[in-house]
């Protein structure tokens, strides 16, 4: 597979499923070379969302398409800051700064995460419930 892969959809890439949701990397050094950072697409059902967790030496961009839900990312002092969250809404997480996302809404919630550096997304793979799904097409 080339590097070079400008263009790429969540369903033309191995997605990282969990029993909280789905994670697709869409920007990664794996799919498309980046090197500076990585992102994907997060589906959360309704009621669904990840705990408290941080990804150490990354800051994370999290950016709300669809959905509702609350937000978590810890103040400088290590307070829990939580706040509702939309269409639109842009959440920056410090680096390090640890986090939590909770789908309150009816429907599915959509995100779209950034983190910088590339490479905290692959801790993920460690985790109990991790299932690899590969791409659909």
């Amino acid at each position: 597979m080339s590097k070079e892969r400008n263009f790429v959809y969540p369903k033309e890439v191995d997605t990282f499923a969990f029993d909280w949701g789905r994670l697709a990397l869409t920007v990664a050094p794996e799919v498309n070379g980046a090197s500076r950072f990585s992102g994907g697409v997060v589906d959360l059902g309704a009621g669904q969302g990840h705990t408290r967790h941080n990804h150490p030496g990354a800051e994370e961009i999290i950016f709300v398409i669809s959905g509702n839900g609350e937000q978590m990312v810890e103040d400088e002092n290590g307070t829990p800051v939580t706040k509702k969250v939309g269409p639109g809404c842009t959440v920056y997480v410090p680096e390090s700064r640890f986090h939590s996302t909770l789908n309150t809404g009816d429907g599915p919630m959509q995100l779209f995460v950034v983190y910088s550096p590339a490479g905290p997304e692959l801790a993920l793979r460690e985790l109990p419930d991790f299932r690899l799904v590969p791409p659909a097409g």
